[in-house]
């Protein structure tokens, strides 16, 4: 390729004319294809197996479907849950069955992008055709699968996660794309500096797809620089990367960074910080619905019972943001910002986690059967319900009553903190507690 087929040169994205041909090709995630890990070893022993990738957006998710693919010789077929319905699944699945017809041994990859975005019943419909052996299902997603993808199909399935690319694999990336003069951008003659890669895998985040994307910008943009000058420096490439995204990105490290010193600024109780990283966030273009859920968990988490009403202010906040959008949006995420930092702070809510240790060490403890559903004369005649003391029978709607299973009595999971509104729980419980403590010991006698 020369000077005169530079109008040709990006008919096509960079990000799809790099896109690897061999595992050898494939940048990043060693964790899963380097010599000897797990996912080689399938691929390599020709064992192609239906599985999920999960990983953030430009892992490779996409690539290595194509490569699992060919390298098991088998038909690749591309759906996107986004595009695509159960019509478009019956098609290919008549297809793959007219193959199996002509060659019992024929295989079919199905390929389904965004697969969390497939309701129950959409996930339903790919399990007999994945029990049969008649597709190969990879499923990409850049949502927990755990909690996006059913049971049922997730069993059925390997579950594979992939991770950004580091810095130096987004560098290298950049490297080959630049010196390619097939399907890169070498013919352009274009070098850059090291702090010039370095701000491009900063820019990129983790991206092999955003990182090809700014190399083909700044080809675009020097397109008509004389070869032969000095690298291009970090400073020169600004103008072609964006500033806005070199100031924050939503998927890299920084987004963490600066969602991490949002929390940790309203529970230091510093509104000042809290309403900066909020803005920093915002201004860069970060998800409100995403900064809102994030208030929901703090009014919980970081509040909890010290203030009551903080979960109610998070809520109302998160539904005015849904319903106004930006830029009005930012009032509310204001005013739940500022709410939450000035509140008082309790850690409580974590009790739960003392709860569940105890479900984990001692199993499922029968239920006492006072506390008992007494549904059917069967279970009356069992002793369900027997004994069982309604508070809202006795005075101040208490009666010193003991509701753990035996294994358990006496334990405690919840401690009060003194802040805010728990302070007076804290008095409460001391007062039932007494007096649980003294009836007891009057039954006794």
């Amino acid at each position: 390729m020369n000077r005169s087929d530079l109008p040709n040169l990006f008919h096509q994205p960079l990000a799809e004319r790099m896109r690897p041909r061999s595992l050898d090709q494939v940048v990043g995630q060693k964790h899963l294809l380097g010599e000897g890990q797990a996912l080689r070893r399938l691929i390599t022993s020709d064992q192609l197996i239906s599985m999920i990738l999960w990983g953030p957006p430009g892992c490779g998710k996409t690539t290595l479907a194509r490569l699992l693919a060919e390298l098991s010789d088998a038909h690749f077929e591309p759906f996107s849950a986004v595009l695509g319905g159960v019509k478009e699944l019956r098609e290919i699945i008549a297809r793959s069955e007219q193959r199996k017809r002509t060659d019992p041994s024929a295989r079919t990859l199905l390929f389904v992008d965004e697969i969390h975005r497939f309701n129950k019943a959409q996930q339903d419909a790919f399990l007999p055709h994945v029990e049969a052996g008649l597709i190969t299902l990879v499923g990409a997603t850049t949502e927990n699968p755990s909690f996006q993808v059913i049971s049922a199909l997730l069993s059925r399935c390997a579950v594979h996660v992939l991770r950004p690319l580091e810095t130096i694999e987004l560098t290298e990336l950049a490297r080959r794309a630049l010196a390619d003069q097939e399907r890169g951008v070498g013919s352009l003659g274009l070098e850059l500096s090291q702090s010039a890669l370095e701000r491009i895998a900063g820019h990129a985040a983790g991206d092999a797809r955003r990182c090809l994307g700014a190399v083909e910008r700044i080809a675009l943009h020097f397109r008509e620089r004389p070869m032969g000058l000095e690298p291009l420096s970090a400073e020169e490439i600004a103008e072609a990367l964006g500033a806005d995204n070199i100031l924050y990105d939503r998927s890299g490290e920084e987004h963490f960074n600066v969602i991490s010193a949002f929390i940790k600024s309203m529970r230091g109780s510093d509104p000042d910080a809290a309403l900066y990283y909020l803005a920093r966030m915002i201004e860069a273009g970060e998800d409100p619905l995403f900064v809102a859920r994030r208030l929901v968990i703090f009014a919980s988490e970081d509040v909890g019972l010290a203030d009551p009403r903080a979960l109610q202010i998070a809520i109302s906040a998160k539904d005015a943001v849904h319903f106004l959008g930006l830029p009005e949006a930012r009032y509310p995420l204001s005013q739940a910002t500022i709410y939450l930092a000035t509140a008082p702070k309790s850690s409580s809510t974590k009790s739960y986690f003392a709860a569940a240790a105890a479900v984990r060490k001692h199993g499922a403890l029968p239920v006492p059967k006072k506390l008992r559903n007494a549904a059917t004369s069967l279970m009356k005649q069992l002793g369900y319900g027997e004994g069982y003391a309604n508070p809202h029978a006795y005075e101040g709607d208490y009666v010193a009553e003991d509701y753990l299973p035996e294994a358990l009595l006496n334990s405690s999971f919840y401690t009060p903190s003194e802040e805010g509104y728990e302070k007076m729980l804290q008095e409460r419980l001391r007062i039932w507690r007494e007096r649980k403590t003294r009836d007891h010991r009057k039954k006794k006698r």
